[in-house]
């Protein structure tokens, strides 16, 4: 049977079942309980879209069955261009009146006024989409993807089209209509209509655009505290970074472990532990204000408590991220630049300034970039640290679960949040387009990057070894604090918190009983984490594949689609999500599925980038050895370009498990009782003042991550690259289905 057949049968096959046998709307106790069963199909709820018709006079789903009679009839034509652009308007308007109808038609009936005006009022409404609508909408989307390819577009490759169509719904439903869902949340009222009045009135507000701070009239508002509050991180976190990476790579430091060691420590620790570890040790009846009191007689105050306290915070946290970023750059400029600057007589002080310095720009600004979003998207340690000062987005926090209960304005204070992280995204992208910083070539150099200057050396070790000894410090009383009873007023060593959390006893049956307080957020968070690792690591990597390897129109907006939620704020995906699958057309509030939407998207740009990084190294030679020997792309993608992305994988893997364990802003919003998440629980455990078990609870979860990463490494496993000592043979990965050829 020809291919083109058998994949128009699949697609045929599944919208049927969508629509003659699945549940065709959401079952309240979920599609994997079996008490649904026993009134299958009898009732509105359990019943597929055919018996939706009669049961709930769901006339509006007869056009979708229409599209699919359409779609079987032209299964009986001949494969042709013809028959490939009727597929494809069959399969895009089947998608086209399924988001239609889902948006028009709530619980209660219209949606829109204007609809119920021209067509009538509705005797009953329709609840979310279940697996039948979900089934329904991919096969319409396959449906398309396989026309355009009978079209002969992209040389008829269903599989890239059809992975093109579906990551663009995918992009579209979970993040374009969120946000969109936002922006018409800040004009709405209490009751859900359209009232520009709330939004007027929160855009206007002086508490977030005030400027008496500079002034000296009293404090600046929200808006402008944030946007200070970032810039001195973005700035601060990209010098100390560089200062790390030219320690690194340019002087003899004996300890680079250690600088090593301490870039992963923050990104493997829960957010706001760093700010409870400032307190402390800083705050008011900290360890060092303690000991100063006793020495000198000076009591702290509540300095910590604010922008300083939060800034701190905000530079341990984000440093080694931009170390991370900027060693790479450090290391990837060529020596023979320096070298040709030092043959011409310049000194080593104006070769860095001149020719060092400027080609590091690209990582600097990704480094600024970096630490201007994630200040803005902070939410932990502000939280912990603000005290009064509160930025965007702890009051957007306040807005939605505090006692304003204000929809409207937490929706009007994202907006304002996404507005200036897209600002500094656009403005980095115009910076560097067009610009050319190339230093690798495939031509070889062998030589070795020059030492510091020494003015300069002195300069960066002032800088990195002060930070060592606070970030060590600091790291010291995470560890420490977690086995004494109350750090600084009783320091006896016990292990009653790490009981509490995670004590174990015998349940009746004799079997394990999970006793301890944090065992249900820890399991939950663990599941979560392990199912959106690999989903978004596999999403990233074919985005990636996508953008590097076909060329299609659209392409570079099918790429800025890709990134965009990495400029989008935690906080903001938060908001987003709660208005937009809060109701029908997908309500996901309150699930565990709506934890691993968010964690795959909010993630999945990381992926993206080092996919496309690793892939460009990767000759196109290669691929056309594969499709020249009868491979298709999905072979290709297989056999021959995921055996080389091992490294990309594991960065995948590694970064969107440790980010869904230590995320907190958009958490914060998702979680309910039935799954709630390490780190939010941590924020009740500290908002309580129990320090003690949030920092064992912090202890664990970073004991855990480095055991999984470890396991992820071993999974996946190491990429080998050998080439044959004398008679030129070229040795491909052992799974490529390339057999090794002699040059």
């Amino acid at each position: 049977m020809d291919r083109r057949v058998r994949r128009l049968d699949m697609a045929l096959a599944l919208g049927f079942a969508a629509f003659l046998a699945l549940p065709f709307y959401g079952i309240d106790a979920g599609i994997l309980s079996v008490a649904w069963l026993s009134d299958y199909p009898a009732t509105p709820e359990t019943a597929p879209a055919v018996a939706q018709v009669a049961l709930r006079g769901a006339w509006w789903l007869l056009p979708l069955a229409a599209t699919l009679l359409v779609a079987l009839a032209l299964r009986l034509a001949r494969p042709s261009e013809w028959r490939g652009g009727w597929l494809a308007v069959a399969g895009g308007f089947g998608i086209a009146w399924l988001v239609i109808e889902g948006l028009s038609i709530g619980y209660a009936g219209w949606n829109w006024g204007g609809w119920e005006a021209m067509l009538g009022p509705l005797a009953d409404g329709q609840p979310p989409f279940g697996i039948g609508g979900l089934a329904l909408a991919v096969s319409f989307l396959l449906l398309l993807a396989f026309g355009l390819a009978e079209r002969g577009m992209l040389r008829g490759d269903a599989f890239v089209l059809s992975a093109i169509v579906l990551l663009l719904a995918l992009v579209v439903t979970f993040v374009l209509y969120p946000i969109s869902s936002l922006m018409i949340g800040a004009l709405q009222g209490f009751d859900g209509s359209f009232d520009a009045t709330s939004f007027v009135r929160n855009i206007q507000d002086p508490q977030i655009w005030s400027l008496a701070c500079l002034t000296g009239g009293g404090n600046c508002g929200l808006a402008w505290r944030t946007v200070f509050l970032a810039l001195a991180t973005g700035l601060g976190t990209t010098v100390l970074g560089l200062a790390f990476a030219l320690v690194a790579t340019r002087t003899p430091f004996p300890f680079p472990k250690l600088l090593r060691l301490l870039t992963i420590l923050p990104i493997i620790t829960p957010p706001f532990v760093i700010g409870l570890a400032l307190i402390l040790l800083l705050g008011r009846s900290g360890i060092v204000t303690t000991a100063i009191a006793d020495v000198t007689g000076l009591e702290g105050g509540r300095w910590l408590y604010g922008m300083t306290g939060i800034w701190i915070a905000q530079m341990l946290s984000f440093t080694p991220i931009a170390f991370m970023i900027l060693i790479g750059v450090v290391n990837g400029i060529s020596p023979s630049m320096e070298e040709a600057a030092q043959t011409m007589r310049a000194d080593r002080w104006r070769t860095f300034w001149t020719v060092s310095f400027p080609l590091m720009r690209p990582g600097l600004a990704n480094a600024f970039l970096v630490g201007f979003i994630e200040s803005m998207a902070d939410f932990g340690n502000p939280l912990v640290l603000g005290g009064s000062h509160g930025v965007l987005s702890t009051e957007i926090f306040f807005a939605v679960v505090g006692a304003q209960n204000d929809p409207a304005r937490a929706a009007v204070l994202a907006l304002i949040l996404l507005a200036f992280t897209l600002t500094a995204f656009f403005l980095q992208r115009a910076w560097l387009k067009g610009r050319n910083f190339t230093t690798v070539t495939g031509k070889g150099d062998s030589g070795r990057h020059i030492r510091l200057d020494p003015r300069l050396s002195v300069g960066v070790h002032a800088l990195v070894l002060p930070w060592l000894v606070f970030t060590v410090a600091i790291y010291a009383m995470i560890l420490f604090g977690g086995f004494v009873r109350t750090l600084g007023l009783d320091n006896t060593l016990t292990l009653d918190h790490f009981a509490k959390a995670f004590s174990i006893g015998t349940a009746a049956n004799g079997g394990l009983a999970w006793t301890g307080v944090a065992w249900n957020s820890f399991w939950t968070t663990m599941k979560i984490s392990l199912i959106a690792a690999p989903l978004t690591a596999a999403l990233g990597l074919l985005s990636a594949y996508l953008v590097v390897r076909q060329r299609f129109a659209g392409r570079e907006a099918f790429e800025f689609l890709l990134m965009l939620s990495f400029a989008i704020p935690g906080t903001v995906i938060g908001v987003s999500y709660v208005l937009a699958f809060n109701l029908p057309p997908i309500e996901l509030t309150g699930t565990a599925l709506i934890l691993v939407v968010c964690f795959i998207f909010r993630n999945m740009p990381v992926g993206v980038r080092g996919g496309i990084a690793a892939m460009s190294q990767l000759d196109k030679s290669l691929d056309e050895a594969s499709l020249t020997l009868g491979a298709n792309s999905f072979t290709t993608l297989r056999r021959v370009i995921l055996p080389l992305l091992r490294p990309a994988i594991t960065a995948a893997l590694v970064y969107s498990f440790v980010r869904s364990i230590t995320s907190i802003s958009a958490v914060i919003f998702l979680v309910s009782a039935q799954y709630n998440m390490a780190t939010s629980y941590i924020v009740g455990l500290t908002e309580t003042g129990e320090y003690g078990v949030a920092i064992a609870y912090s202890a664990v979860l970073i004991l855990v991550m480095v055991l999984v990463i470890a396991a992820f490494q071993l999974i996946v496993g190491e990429r080998r690259l050998r080439t044959a000592p004398a008679t030129g043979a070229l040795a491909l990965p052992a799974n490529t289905g390339l057999k090794e050829t002699t040059a």
